[in-house]
């Protein structure tokens, strides 16, 4: 039993996508609860509300993909910040336009109508699909070779943000 527990919680491949979708779960869960609770018992208007919730639910996402799913060790948090900023707004267009693309493609399609499929269905069918396929082909590939990796791109944001990694890991060496 402890063999398991082991492996998902430090194991790699499936296991960590595995966390990894656990921690978007999580983050979702922050996102709808928190624009839920601003919108309808502080009243918000719903674009502030959902805004809101989605920045909460990409932070968390970020800090447990930090900390529990990909260990960035040896990642600068600032690094991360960026990093992960850029692949979330990546995320959102993605998932905007490749939904608002698959639906008009599925309405097109005059079979579908024939069948009953509805303009609500032919939503459902793309937001889903794309989120899916953005969710797996951009955000974990991403996070887990990009964001939480060191990259060449990191140095670019060492000099912007002045963070000397060799002065800092010579410091905690002398300790």
């Amino acid at each position: 039993m402890h063999k398991i527990k082991d492996k998902v919680l430090h194991g790699n491949g499936i296991f960590m996508f595995l966390r990894s979708s656990a921690a978007a779960q999580v983050a979702s869960w922050v996102d709808l609860g928190l624009g839920f609770v601003l919108f309808s018992w502080c009243g918000l208007s719903s674009w502030l509300a959902t805004g809101t919730g989605a920045v909460a639910g990409g932070i968390i996402n970020c800090c447990i993909n930090y900390r529990f799913t990909f260990r960035a060790q040896g990642v600068g948090v600032h690094a991360v910040a960026v990093k992960y900023l850029l692949v979330w707004i990546g995320s959102l267009l993605l998932n905007t336009y490749g939904t608002a693309g698959l639906y008009d493609l599925l309405r097109s399609i005059p079979m579908l109508d024939e069948l009953g499929f509805t303009e609500k269905g032919c939503y459902a069918v793309a937001r889903v699909g794309t989120s899916l396929i953005v969710s797996i082909a951009w955000n974990f590939l991403l996070q887990r070779y990009f964001v939480y990796s060191n990259v060449k791109f990191d140095r670019v944001l060492d000099r912007i943000f002045r963070v000397n990694r060799t002065t800092d890991n010579v410091s905690t060496k002398n300790k």
